[in-house]
């Protein structure tokens, strides 16, 4: 018989072989939502290997068959109940939207609902249940060992998270959390957090410095230690994800890998949010991919590399709520990205390094048509382009068109002393506004990839740092760890 702990640290370092990685959440309250081909193009242009899904769209699925790009589907907050009280229900939704899929769409995890504990603890009582229930379908199905089941949890139920060495879960959950541990560990699943130093800064009334939340490096003075185990904490992701690992040890469970499901930082916010800015976003998402990329885990569990989701692919316009809440994306629904970033290992960048002058968005009207008359007139603007008929016409909105007007005049002038202000109602952006058949000033002409653009029809794939496929030589690095594996545990026996 082979210990179960040998198994675990099998099962660990399989899960592990192929380096860190970081996805990308995707969330549909969004306008003129991209179609799922047009998605997946722009997953493969941009070299994104892993995704999370809130939900198991099934366009979403089908288009994402023969892509290579793991999948990480969702049981919704709705669907828990009648899953955690019905084991028939939970196998019907597993033969539905997981084994129906496979092999060609590569689901290899199941998130069950979204921080059940802290935003609908009425269905709680079930939650557990609910996992059990579709780990059992998955076993009939064969498919326990591809697909794994665990549930996103907030950092809220940890309510002292610094210190990291003396954090806790909230009392009040330790049954059901040890319960879920319990599961994690029996199915050797991961723990998933949701863990966002954007809210632990803007809530933390001043405690850390807002390098510390950005990944920047902190002087000698200012450097940010654990006082009982003197460990330091280069950044507050690190300490957040840190912060769990103890309080799972503190429910005498090890082992777990922790998996971040959500992080990230808005680009825009309201008046109120002085800290959501797009150099800020930029700031902490590329040096959150550099840092992940790096292969190791926090101070306690450095063996332990935090595979990560940014949150998220677009920005959810529909969203209630902040300004900040609308505006967390990487990308506009045309493709172009909101500011630079690479989260590619070969260095690929997204997006383009030229500054470029647009109208901000929910911009006042009147102030936009203002702004428009006087860039076209005299700024001496070249708006040809956004008149009727001609590339930039549509979308016919004060927006797109003072887009196009501000962002002219700016590249011919801003050498010139001109700034992008027109009344408060533009910014500068990193991101390339072109879209379809109408170019920007400033933009490159060369290939859309280039520009954080995507045309799906000429869309890379997925390519990995060696060249050639990233898939196939992550399968082959398997094949070769199982059969090396499959040795060990001959010479153990």
């Amino acid at each position: 018989m082979v210990p179960g702990g040998l198994l675990l640290l099998i099962f660990t370092t399989l899960h592990y072989a192929s380096g860190a990685f970081v996805g990308i959440n995707i969330g549909t309250d969004v306008s003129n939502m991209p179609s799922a081909p047009d998605v997946v193009a722009m997953l493969k242009a941009n070299q994104i290997t892993h995704v999370r899904l809130y939900d198991a769209d099934a366009h979403m699925l089908k288009a994402l068959a023969d892509s290579g790009i793991e999948v990480m589907v969702g049981v919704t907050n709705e669907e828990i109940l009648g899953i955690g009280e019905s084991a028939s229900k939970a196998a019907a939704w597993i033969n539905q939207n997981v084994a129906a899929y496979l092999p060609s769409t590569n689901i290899t995890a199941i998130a069950v609902g979204s921080e059940v504990l802290t935003t609908i603890p009425n269905v709680v009582p079930v939650l557990v249940p609910a996992m059990n229930y579709l780990h059992k379908a998955l076993v009939a199905s064969n498919l326990n060992f591809q697909v794994k089941v665990s549930t996103p949890q907030a950092m809220d139920v940890i309510p002292k998270p610094f210190p990291p060495s003396t954090a806790t879960f909230n009392s009040s959950w330790n049954s059901t959390i040890y319960q879920i541990l319990q599961f994690l560990k029996n199915t050797n699943s991961y723990y998933m957090l949701n863990a966002y130093p954007y809210f632990g800064y803007t809530s933390g009334n001043g405690i850390f410095p807002l390098d510390y939340a950005l990944f920047r490096s902190l002087p000698p003075v200012k450097q940010i230690v654990d006082p009982n185990t003197l460990s330091h904490y280069d950044s507050m992701f690190d300490a957040m994800v840190d912060a769990t690992y103890y309080s799972i040890d503190a429910l005498n469970m090890s082992g777990i890998p922790i998996v971040v499901t959500e992080t990230g930082w808005p680009w825009l916010g309201g008046a109120n949010e002085p800290d959501a800015t797009a150099d800020n976003a930029e700031t902490f998402n590329n040096n959150m991919i550099q840092r992940v990329q790096n292969d190791s885990g926090p101070p306690s569990q450095p063996k332990f590399p935090i595979n990560t989701y940014i949150y998220e692919m677009f920005n959810e316009d529909k969203r209630p709520g902040p300004v900040s809440e609308k505006n967390w994306g990487l990308f506009f629904t045309n493709g172009s990205s909101v500011y630079t970033f690479s989260l590619s290992t070969s260095n690929r960048i997204t997006g383009n390094s030229s500054d470029f002058c647009v109208a901000k968005p929910n911009a006042d009207p009147g102030k936009l048509q203002v702004g428009l008359n006087w860039a076209c007139g005299q700024g001496g603007a070249n708006c040809s382009a956004i008149q009727e008929g001609q590339p930039c016409y549509l979308p016919n909105t004060y927006q797109n068109h003072a887009s196009y007007a501000y962002n002219d005049y700016y590249q011919k002038m801003h050498l010139a002393g001109a700034t992008c202000d027109f009344d408060g109602t533009a910014t500068t952006t990193t991101a390339n506004p072109s879209y379809g058949s109408c170019k920007f000033t400033g933009s490159s002409t060369t290939t859309p990839s280039s520009t954080g653009g995507f045309t799906p029809s000429v869309a890379p794939g997925p390519v990995s740092p060696q060249g050639g496929s990233g898939t196939t030589n992550l399968q082959v690095l398997r094949i070769q760890f199982v059969i090396s594996s499959m040795f060990l545990l001959l010479v153990l026996l």
